[in-house]
């Protein structure tokens, strides 16, 4: 068992969760489809590269897309990862997206999110759990 303060690093060191990642499916639509996306489902899966459009990427595949193809891309644009969060702020747009990028998303939020409580109550969880650590 690992605490949520160690998490990050058990994550890039554990050769039992790096094997559990590999063989994680990648999310890839079978057929396009006219189904609409259910409205009271958000999408935290994947996203739309915000520069070219580029769809289905994943967290991961997000930041490498953006890396290898928006390096020298000037435009200030809304980050889709944290604008799919219930916190986040659609029209909030980074002044350097490719450092947000790499700073703010180097985990997957479903790690360490319960998005079925508020904000309130996620608070008073962390503070319960950091103060039992000590």
């Amino acid at each position: 068992q690992v605490t949520l303060a160690k998490m990050r690093s058990h994550v890039s060191s554990c050769a039992k969760v790096q094997e559990q990642m590999a063989n994680c499916p990648k999310f890839v639509p079978v057929v396009p489809t006219s189904q609409p996306i259910p409205s009271d489902i958000p999408n935290r899966s994947t996203f739309v590269c915000p520069y070219c459009g580029a769809r289905n990427l994943d967290q991961q595949e997000l930041v490498k897309h953006c890396m290898e193809n928006h390096r020298n891309d000037p435009n200030k644009v809304v980050c889709p990862v944290c604008s799919a969060m219930p916190w986040g702020d659609p029209s909030y747009k980074s002044a350097n997206f490719l450092q947000h990028l790499l700073h703010r998303h180097k985990f997957s939020y479903d790690t360490f999110v319960d998005y079925n409580i508020d904000e309130e109550a996620a608070l008073q969880a962390a503070l319960a759990l950091s103060l039992s650590e000590n």
